[in-house]
C-alpha cells in the first residue's frame, strides 16, 4: 500500500525515516528538521496501521500486519537510492527487509526490534493496554521526554491500530547475517532488544554499533543531541 508521508527540507540529498510500533512520522519531530538543516530532503512514513496510513486488510491481525507487508509498503512508497535510511524499533525490521530493494547509500537501525519474539518480558498485549495511557503515565515512563513529545505520544496512540501489536506475537525476525549496505546500529543504553553479546556479534558481521549513554528505547526522543552525535560520520 501507499503510505502517508511527511517531508522536511528541499536538499539534494534524501533521507528516509521509519518509525516504531505505536508511533508515526511525528516521532521524528526534531530529527527531521535537524537533517533538513544538514541539506537533506527528509521523507518520513506512517507505517500501515499507524498515523494517517491505511489499515491492513484480512481476517486476522497476522493477515493484516505480516512483517513482510511493512517492507513491501516501504518499497511501494519510498524512492530507491536515498542517501540515508533510518528505522527505529519495528521500523528497523521493516527497513532491514526492504533495504536490498531500496538500496540507500547508508542505513541506520535505532534499537531495532530484530529479536522482538525472543526479548524476555515483552508481551504484545501490553502495547494494546498502553493505548489508553494517560499523559502522566507516559511522563513517568519517559522522564527525559520534552512536553511536546508527550503530546505527540497521546496523538499517535489515538491514531494507531492496536492489532498491529497483536500481530507481532510469534513473527520471527532475528539478527541479520550481514549488512546489505553500510550500516550503523544505534542502541539504547542497556538495550533489552540487542544485548551486549548480540552487539558484539553484529560488529563481527560488519555492522558499526554505537550506544547512547542513558537513553532508553526511543533514543532519538530521550536524548536528541546524543542521538545526533551518534550519527556523526553517517549523515
Amino acid at each position: 500500500m501507499k503510505l502517508h508521508t511527511q517531508e522536511w527540507g528541499t536538499g539534494e540529498r534524501v533521507a528516509l525515516l521509519v518509525h516504531g510500533i505505536m508511533s508515526d512520522h511525528r516521532t521524528w519531530r526534531r530529527v527531521g528538521p535537524a537533517l533538513a538543516e544538514r541539506g537533506y530532503r527528509v521523507i518520513a512514513v506512517d507505517q500501515r496501521g499507524h498515523g494517517q496510513s491505511p489499515r491492513g486488510t484480512g481476517a486476522t491481525p497476522r493477515e493484516r500486519y505480516p512483517l513482510e507487508a511493512y517492507a513491501e509498503d516501504l518499497v511501494e512508497t519510498l524512492p530507491a537510492g536515498a542517501d540515508l535510511a533510518v528505522g527505529h524499533s519495528l521500523g528497523g525490521i521493516s527497513l532491514l527487509r526492504a533495504v536490498e530493494r531500496l538500496r540507500p547509500a547508508r542505513a541506520v537501525y535505532v534499537d531495532p526490534a530484530w529479536q522482538f519474539a525472543e526479548a524476555s518480558g515483552v508481551d504484545p498485549a501490553l502495547f494494546v493496554e498502553f493505548r489508553d495511557a494517560t499523559r502522566e503515565q507516559i511522563r513517568t515512563l519517559n522522564p527525559r521526554w520534552e512536553s511536546a513529545d508527550l503530546d505527540v505520544e497521546l496523538a499517535t496512540l489515538a491514531a494507531w491500530d492496536p492489532d498491529s501489536a497483536l500481530a507481532m506475537s510469534g513473527q520471527e525476525s532475528g539478527l541479520p547475517a550481514a549488512p546489505a549496505v553500510p550500516s550503523l546500529v544505534v542502541l539504547a543504553d542497556r538495550s533489552f532488544l540487542v544485548g551486549a553479546p548480540d552487539a558484539e556479534l553484529l560488529r563481527e558481521r560488519g555492522f558499526e554499533v554505537r550506544t547512547v549513554p542513558g537513553a532508553g528505547h526511543t533514543v532519538h526522543r530521550d536524548d536528541h543531541p546524543g542521538f545526533m552525535t551518534a550519527l556523526e560520520g553517517w549523515i
